[in-house]
């Protein structure tokens, strides 16, 4: 065979495969048709110049244009990179947009709950008994929760507490599930021990410190629970009322959005944990540790009413969107 005779005889096929390749986001239907068809001939083409063996270079570019054509074809995945990017500005802070309303009631039943606390601590001296005897309690308010945020190293205090905020947040999160019971009870326990803390601190004029050492790291580390815990919620009330929807149809739709939070979450309570490692106990100033803390509080709330609310309205929700399995054709 005449490898430069049939290369002259099929050349504007592959010429048009090549064009069509590099506009593949502005096809026409027709196009697309055209496309298909071209992308099998030159399979065959590709076939025949192997089997010659006389011309490698050649083999080597139609070989390129051929897996360039089968991408767009079958409709190949974006980079991962684009993935990450897409579910960091669009998928995640949607869905917390979306359910907004779940996590700000969790936040405010929650301090609600821990305010009440704190205030019948101070206001009835009696119950601080049941913390312990006076030295405990004494220790406990002028060392012990101060050299909390100083006895380990940054960075293993850091890993520690990311650790455990993570699966305190994945508690109210998945147990969600069950009627929402479980994820109140969560958060019930964790308001109490903040609660505890902070009316034993106030009781004995360390309010200060108190609320010095847990601003900065505090204000962010419980909107992730209170994120997680309201998305949790919002689980349980899905199976008690899932609306016109089919029960499971509905569990569906609600826990696939679920999982981005809990992905995205990880993030948010790493950045806590560095805050809590690193900063809290080791920023002496305490306006500029507070600071710190409500930077990054408002930073994560623009994040989620600006990227969030935006994408939101451009219809995203957080649940999984299926690629065609087939390729496009015109009519």
């Amino acid at each position: 065979m005449d490898l430069d005779v049939y290369a002259a005889a099929h050349r504007s096929d592959w010429d048009r495969l090549n064009q069509l390749v590099r506009r593949r986001r502005r096809l026409t239907g027709a196009e697309v048709d055209e496309l298909v068809e071209l992308y099998q001939r030159v399979s065959t083409h590709l076939s025949v110049v192997r089997s010659s063996g006389q011309d490698p270079a050649l083999a080597s570019w139609l070989s390129g244009l051929v897996a360039r054509a089968r991408s767009v074809v079958t409709g190949a995945h974006e980079p991962a990179w684009r993935d990450v990017t897409r579910f960091f500005t669009r998928t995640f802070p949607a869905v917390l947009y979306r359910l907004r309303w779940w996590w700000i009631w969790a936040a405010a039943g929650s301090l609600a709950l821990a305010t009440t606390m704190a205030v019948w601590m101070v206001t009835n001296p009696e119950t601080l008994a049941a913390m312990g005897t006076p030295e405990e309690v004494r220790a406990y308010v002028e060392h012990d929760f101060a050299n909390y945020y100083v006895e380990h190293p940054g960075a293993s205090f850091a890993a520690q507490v990311w650790t455990n905020n993570a699966w305190v947040a994945a508690q109210a999160l998945i147990f969600g599930v069950f009627l929402c019971v479980p994820t109140v009870a969560v958060l019930a326990m964790n308001a109490a021990n903040l609660g505890v803390s902070a009316g034993a601190m106030f009781a004995h004029g360390k309010g200060d410190i108190f609320l010095g050492l847990i601003l900065p790291h505090g204000l962010l580390e419980l909107t992730a629970v209170f994120v997680a815990s309201g998305v949790g919620m919002k689980l349980g009330w899905t199976i008690i009322a899932p609306g016109p929807r089919p029960r499971a149809r509905a569990l569906g739709e609600e826990a696939r959005p679920a999982i981005a939070v809990a992905l995205g979450l990880v993030l948010v309570l790493f950045v806590s944990g560095l805050i809590e490692g690193f900063v809290t106990g080791w920023v002496h100033i305490t306006w500029l540790r507070i600071g710190i803390g409500v930077l990054a509080e408002v930073l994560f709330l623009g994040y989620v009413y600006t990227l969030g609310r935006a994408a939101y309205r451009d219809g995203e929700t957080g649940d999984i969107v299926r690629r065609p399995e087939s390729a496009p054709v015109a009519g």
